[in-house]
């Protein structure tokens, strides 16, 4: 399968690098509408074809793999998509959820696979966590508290939430396999006026789940930090640690049935942490190869149109509920057809 690749900015070369490493596809073009950037990844393999309009593109390639601005997504995807190829696209989807079940939709009628670049869900440790929640070792999870912040890097055509929280909605979404019924947000534009570039997020779940969402391009270091609390264990991924990436605790509160008029009920359970061993497998070069492979086989990904478009339709709900950090503090609202 002959893959092209679509915007070499800051994304682009990773991608770049991935497709010519997997020998699952021939990465035979790259399309760049800045000649410099263009120029960079012709210097960087010189085999490619290199294009300075999609338009140019399509007849040399079988499928697309598309890392432009946002707002470009949706019409780079639907003009693929016309033309028989098969899309990944990274993420969001889209820009809002009108176009991106307008492009499910359409991959449908094309019967060409779509699919929305997610990488974390491909991550070992994000898995784990997973198998560890559908399993039962964590027991019945409470709330998840997740932080994302760093120093930059300021988007111009989006704010923080449609930067940064994609990641940790589509985890949240995986981990969970439902979607939420009830969120808010609030934010401040500290640098640009018109972008949040800090934001916090609420989300509730029908299976009464909380989680919370901290992200900002404001930060003096770089965190990615979740914690996820359940009945019987809970668990600390950091995503920055270089080898234990995942410590699950076997600690909790139990409700003791007080012996005697006035004795306290609960107990505090203080057990072993455990730091699970992970594989070492590189989440981006493993969504290459999936993507690949469903396009050949038909099998529908892991990260397909329908999961990028839940994860824009929370992503555009908070959005629409974030409010400025004044009083009165911001109540929940209900998302709009998320549920």
């Amino acid at each position: 399968m002959r893959v092209g690749l679509i915007g070499y900015g800051y994304w682009g070369p990773n991608l770049a690098r991935a497709l010519n490493q997997t020998d699952k596809c021939e990465f035979v073009a790259c399309c760049d509408a800045n000649p410099r950037s263009l120029g960079k990844a012709l210097r960087s393999y010189p085999s490619l074809k290199g294009f300075s309009s999609a338009s140019e593109l399509w007849d040399s390639v079988d499928a697309v793999v598309i890392a432009t601005p946002i707002a470009t997504h949706f019409e780079l995807a639907r003009q693929a998509l016309l033309r028989g190829k098969h899309v990944m696209v990274e993420k969001p989807l889209a820009h809002s959820s009108r176009l991106a079940e307008e492009l499910v939709e359409l991959a449908e009628r094309q019967s060409c696979t779509l699919m929305t670049g997610h990488t974390f869900i491909y991550s070992p440790p994000v898995n784990v966590v997973k198998n560890l929640i559908q399993d039962g070792t964590l027991g019945d999870i409470h709330y998840i508290s997740l932080s994302r912040v760093n120093l930059g890097l300021y988007q111009k055509d989006v704010d923080v939430i449609w930067d940064l929280a994609v990641h940790d909605v589509s985890i949240l979404l995986h981990w969970l396999d439902e979607m939420p019924v009830w969120g808010s947000s609030f934010g401040r534009a500290c640098v640009q006026k018109d972008k949040n570039d800090v934001a916090f997020i609420w989300l509730q779940f029908p299976s009464g789940v909380v989680a919370s969402i901290e992200i900002s391009w404001l930060s003096p270091q770089k965190m990615r930090r979740t914690s996820i609390v359940g009945s019987k264990r809970m668990i600390v991924y950091d995503d920055t640690e270089p080898s234990e990436k995942i410590k699950i605790y076997d600690r909790g509160v139990v409700v003791k049935q007080p012996e005697s008029f006035g004795e306290y009920q609960l107990t505090y359970r203080l057990g072993d942490m455990v730091a699970p061993s992970l594989s070492n497998v590189e989440p981006l070069l493993v969504e290459i190869d999936h993507f690949i492979e469903c396009s050949i086989s038909g099998r529908r990904p892991r990260t397909d149109g329908a999961f990028g478009l839940k994860v824009v339709q929370v992503l555009e709900g908070v959005a629409k509920s974030s409010v400025t950090v004044r009083p009165p503090a911001p109540t929940l609202v209900e998302l709009e057809g998320v549920a």
